[in-house]
């Protein structure tokens, strides 16, 4: 077998130097927790950190060292059924619901774990079979993105598994926002015609997000920033939660058999609320974005409103121009940050926006070979996109073109809302 070690690869140098710093981070992350902590798992849509661990280091291994590295030497087999998530070519998976209740392997043999891939993975990038590269790379660029992407899962989970604690801890201290005033909302107005929307494949993109295609918009406007608590409240005290002409169907089946009256993590407390975050209990900020809806309560909002969601190519649209900053994981801050500034913001960071968009494939969607097919694709039923990242982002992650999707009744994550309308 041929390998390259004479001559350095700046791409290999530069690829591994980002694994090394993404996996340390998911460690650097889980650093607060208790060794308790890291098997909890509350309902079944969330998963214990420690699955979290060992499940990015199942992907590593199954999908690059397994099929190219002769000499891998797995660490355990029963570890691929434990911590496949749902890749069915792949093998047998443990039921997602009963991750919880897994004590072992233990926290200590998942890092041991962790430690094991890691090096084998080193070995592996520093003698690359040349005639492998190519397909090693484009697998350790998904793998890396992978991890990233539950990073943030992470965060959301241990959120909702420490909000079920009468005792409401901390994850850790984070600053608090002391904005004293929202600007005031404003609208932007947008031409429609024939736009493009979606990767055109230059840089690494998830398949879901291929090919870029034209689409017909209408001119529509969007609001300049995310709706706020205060806002949000407004909607609440008119019994927003209790008018049937404002939800769908589904959504006020769902309301009314959780007994849902406010965002997840509000907590009333006489005439006031209060707000679970991963810094604790906090009196609500009327001024921060409202967040932690469901896409029922976002369309219902916007109904009340009289305005509407914004369709994905809508706001793939006006992202585009706009440059790719704001409150995400590097901040540190762990929560959605109120608006500080007049003009079109928060179009990325601070919350996932609900678009109107059910989460199906464009045209000519091609997804990815093999098992690694099932990434994505396999998901386009009974989900709608949300867009722009959020407050446990990290910032090279996201980009116009992202998509993430959840079913409709989802809130536990980090989601919110801005309105949309159509320009007469």
């Amino acid at each position: 077998m041929d390998f390259q070690q004479a001559h350095p690869n700046p791409a290999n140098e530069v690829m591994t130097h980002r694994l090394v710093t993404v996996r340390a981070r998911t460690e650097a992350l889980c650093t607060p927790l208790e060794i308790e902590d890291y098997c909890i798992q509350a309902i079944t849509a969330v998963s214990p950190p420690k699955w979290h661990l060992a499940h990015t280091t199942w992907f590593l291994e199954t999908f690059i060292l397994l099929p190219f590295s002769p000499g891998y030497r797995v660490f355990d087999k029963t570890y691929g059924h434990l911590f496949n998530s749902y890749y069915e070519t792949a093998g047998t998976f443990f039921p997602q619901q009963q991750r919880g209740l897994l004590s072992r392997p233990t926290v200590a043999d998942i890092y041991r774990y962790r430690a094991h891939v890691d090096e084998a993975m080193q070995v592996l990038l520093k003698n690359l079979p040349q005639q492998s590269e190519h397909d090693i790379f484009t697998r350790l660029e998904l793998g890396i993105e992978h991890e990233i992407q539950h990073q943030e899962l992470l965060l959301m989970d241990v959120k909702y598994n420490f909000s079920i604690n009468p005792l409401f801890p901390a994850y850790r201290q984070t600053a608090t926002d002391l904005t004293s005033d929202t600007p005031e909302m404003t609208w932007f107005e947008y031409s429609g015609g024939i736009v493009e929307i979606g990767h055109d494949g230059s840089t690494f993109s998830f398949d879901n997000e291929r090919p870029r295609y034209k689409t017909l918009l209408n001119d529509y406007c969007l609001g300049s920033r995310l709706i706020s608590n205060k806002e949000y409240l407004a909607f609440i005290m008119d019994k927003g939660y209790q008018r049937a002409e404002l939800w769908l169907s589904d959504g006020w089946q769902t309301i009314n058999t959780h007994k849902w009256l406010a965002p997840l993590y509000w907590h009333k407390e006489g005439t006031n609320y209060q707000q679970f975050t991963l810094s604790g209990i906090k009196p609500l900020n009327l001024n921060e974005p409202v967040a932690h809806l469901s896409y029922y309560e976002a369309d219902a909002y916007a109904r009340w409103s009289g305005k509407r969601l914004p369709t994905e190519a809508e706001w793939e649209h006006a992202a585009s121009s706009q440059p790719v900053t704001g409150n995400f994981l590097e901040s540190g801050t762990l929560h959605p940050q109120a608006a500080v500034k007049h003009g079109i913001t928060q179009l990325y960071g601070d919350l996932w926006e609900w678009t109107q968009s059910a989460y199906s494939s464009y045209p000519g969607f091609d997804p990815l070979p093999g098992t690694l097919g099932e990434y994505n694709g396999k998901f386009m039923s009974n989900q709608m996109v949300l867009r722009g990242g959020c407050c446990a982002t990290a910032n090279d992650h996201i980009r116009a073109s992202y998509r993430n999707f959840f079913r409709p009744a989802d809130r536990w994550m980090f989601s919110g809302l801005r309105l949309a309308g159509d320009t007469k």
